[in-house]
Order: structure tokens, then C-alpha cells, then sequence
């Protein structure tokens, strides 16, 4: 057993915070580009970047200096001001999500964003019922845990805010048959994060985007794992050529720095006014000047060209040892493995290389940085390599 130092922050947080999650065995004291430094010396390769939240890695001198530079300078004013940081960060954002999508409002995480989106196409279309993808996850609030696949195991609310039906996954024939006149809109994420980043079959995406808009419906895509460069393109749904009504954008966005945010399309802003949303720290300045610092450096370090390359380098290498296929886009990665995926993961950390586990218990999960490089590869390959392939 390593020796735990006496300043553990393990029985302290496990005395003092709800236990609610289950933690990995290290503490990290510090981090740069995709390694995590630990309490007791370890330097961990980090694929998995906190669910997908380290766009830069840590420590990138750019997203350091954004968020230090605006905190001297302001760190906080509310909406009820305009700011130039909050405008840059629209203009940016709203200009990489294409697609129509020209309007957004600011929130402070995924649910946040979800919970938004679906109150919006309520209120958009007057009407009632939302349709969810089986598998698919949302987040934990009221609205986005009642179109989270299985969400009774932990819902606690007494009732849902709507109706909620799920379509089977990749089945177009069941989308076409559900998505009918009576519904407000169709939630779904392209690539499916929490289930094993399983990627939504291209004929599913066109048949629920033609499907809502012969009925009126809107059309939700949920990117919340998926966007900021993470498939290879800003959004998922643009490498479908799918432009969906409403987009919702977290984790990624602002490298680190808790931000969310909700994209639309002109038809539907022209239906919310002053009082209609609300939030105190959505597009607070900080946050912007994350949300800029990590779009100007995908673009400035040409970022969605290697998330490309290095999602082709694994699917090349990688299917080794105990892995027999790779699913998912970018660096939204499951690696299917022949035995549960807990053990993958835990061999993995004792050769300090960090994945996460999923929602399908054969499924580990590369959430790496966008930064990743071809040695970081190489050396997930040659450590899977050394995993005695199982007879399972």
C-alpha cells in the first residue's frame, strides 16, 4: 500500500462533501499539456481530461493568460451590462457553430445549457412533449434528467416537467413513425458520450432533422461532449451537414472554466424577450475570455486537423490487446473491449495512462485533449499492447 501523506484530501472531502462519487486512486497536485502530476510523484497521461473539459490540456499559456488578464481587469459584472469579452465570445462562437445557429445565450454547465434548450422549444412551438434517443445522457436537472436514458435509478423529483418518449438508437424507422405533431422537440446527441461514444448512424440524423421539420418540431443537438473541436469539426452535426434548431455547447468551451452555452436560430430568438431567460453568471467575462482563448487557439494551432489525425492513428494502433474495435468520432473515443472495461482502465493507470470507464461496461472512454500528440498515442498503443488479449 502507497503511504498517504497526512495532508490526504481523501478522508477530509469523504468527511465533509456528500458521497456521491466514486474517486480514482491518485490526487493530483498539479498538471501541464496532458500529463497530471500526483501527490505522491506519479506523472499521468491524462486521456480522459476531467469528461472531456481539457480542450488545451492544462496550463496552456493562452487560456492562462485570457482568464488572469480578465480577472485583473473585471472579473465579474451580470447582464444587465454589455460587455466586449461577452459580444467577442458570441461573434466567435455563433460564426464556428454555422448552420443558421446566430443567436446565443450564455449558461455555467451542460445541464444548465440542455435545461434552456428544452424550455425553449416548449415555449418555441406551444407544445408539450419531448422526444429522447434510448442510451442517450443530458445532464442531472429537472428538464435534462427526464430525457436522460434510465434517469429513474437516480431522479428524485415527484414528477417530470413534460412527457418524455425515447426512440430506440439508429432506428429511423421508429423515429419516423414517433416524431409526430404534438411534439415541441427531438433531443439527441451525435455521438452518444456517457453510453461509450457511440456515434448515431448518419441515415438516423437526417431522418429525425427531416422528421421535426415536416412536424413542425425542433430539432435539439446536444454537444455538450461532442462540440468544441472534439469530432474533428467545431460540432459534430456539421460533419453531418445537419444544422439543428438549437445547439448546446459545455465542458470544452471554456478549456476549464465552468461556462455553457445555447445556439439558436433566428425563428426561434424571435420568440423570447427581456424576463423570458435568466442567469446571474452565464456570460460572465471570465468565462468569455475562456470561451475566445480556446477558439483562437483551435484555430491558430490548427487543432481540428489533428484531432483528425490523431483519431486516425488510434483506430490504426490502438485496436490491440483487449481492444476489438474503436467507435465514436475525433477525440470522443470508445474503445470496445473483450472484458469489462474497468479492468482496461485500471491496467492502463498502473502504466500511468488515465481513461475513463462508460455507460456500456465493455466501453472505455479517450476523452483526450485536443492537443494529443503522436507520442501520446504511441504510447496508449504499446500499453494496450501489453494487455494479454482475454478469452472472454
Amino acid at each position: 500500500m502507497v503511504a498517504i501523506p497526512a495532508s490526504d484530501p481523501r478522508p477530509r472531502e469523504a468527511a465533509t462533501t456528500l458521497p456521491v462519487y466514486g474517486q480514482l486512486p491518485f490526487v493530483p497536485e498539479s498538471a501541464a499539456g496532458c500529463d497530471i502530476f500526483t501527490t505522491d510523484g506519479r506523472r499521468i497521461l491524462d486521456l480522459y481530461g476531467g469528461h472531456a473539459v481539457a480542450a488545451l490540456g492544462y496550463g496552456h499559456p493562452a487560456l492562462v493568460e485570457a482568464i488572469s488578464a480578465q480577472s485583473a481587469r473585471l472579473l465579474f459584472q451580470s447582464n444587465a451590462v454589455a460587455l466586449e469579452v461577452r459580444a467577442q465570445a458570441a461573434e466567435k462562437l455563433t460564426a464556428v457553430a454555422s448552420g443558421g445557429l446566430s443567436r446565443a445565450f450564455f449558461v455555467n454547465s451542460g445541464a444548465e445549457a440542455n435545461e434552456n434548450a428544452l424550455r425553449m422549444a416548449c415555449i418555441a412551438t406551444g407544445r408539450k412533449k419531448i422526444l429522447s434517443i434510448e442510451n442517450g445522457f443530458h445532464g442531472r436537472t429537472a428538464a435534462a434528467g427526464a430525457v436522460t436514458w434510465n434517469s429513474h435509478k437516480w431522479y428524485g423529483f415527484p414528477q417530470q416537467p413534460f412527457e418524455v418518449e425515447f426512440i430506440p438508437r439508429d432506428d429511423s424507422d421508429a423515429a419516423k413513425n414517433m416524431i409526430a405533431d404534438d411534439i415541441a422537440a427531438v433531443i439527441v446527441e451525435p455521438v452518444q458520450g456517457v453510453a461509450g461514444a457511440y456515434d448515431l448512424s448518419h441515415d438516423f440524423l437526417t431522418t429525425l432533422r427531416n422528421c421535426t421539420e415536416n412536424h413542425g418540431a425542433l430539432l435539439i443537438a446536444d454537444e455538450v461532449q461532442s462540440g468544441m473541436g472534439r469530432s474533428g469539426h467545431y460540432f459534430a452535426m456539421q460533419c453531418h451537414k445537419i444544422a439543428p434548431d438549437i445547439l448546446t455547447s459545455a465542458k470544452a468551451l471554456g478549456g476549464g472554466i465552468p461556462c455553457g452555452a445555447v445556439l439558436c436560430n433566428e425563428a426561434i430568438a424571435a420568440h423570447f424577450g427581456p424576463g423570458d431567460l435568466g442567469t446571474t453568471f452565464g456570460g460572465g467575462p471570465v468565462a468569455a475570455a475562456a470561451i475566445n482563448a480556446v477558439i483562437d487557439t483551435i484555430e491558430s494551432e490548427n487543432l481540428l486537423q489533428n484531432v483528425r489525425e490523431r483519431e486516425a492513428q488510434i483506430r490504426e494502433h490502438c485496436i490491440a490487446g483487449p481492444v476489438k474495435k474503436v467507435q465514436g468520432m475525433g477525440l470522443l473515443l470508445g474503445l470496445v473491449c473483450d472484458r469489462p472495461a474497468a479492468e482496461v482502465r485500471n491496467a492502463l493507470l498502473e502504466q500511468d495512462i488515465f481513461t475513463g470507464t462508460s455507460g456500456d461496461p465493455n466501453v472505455l472512454r479517450i476523452l483526450a485533449p485536443l492537443v494529443l500528440t503522436p507520442e501520446h498515442v504511441d504510447r496508449l498503443a504499446q500499453a494496450l499492447e501489453s494487455i494479454a488479449p482475454g478469452h472472454h
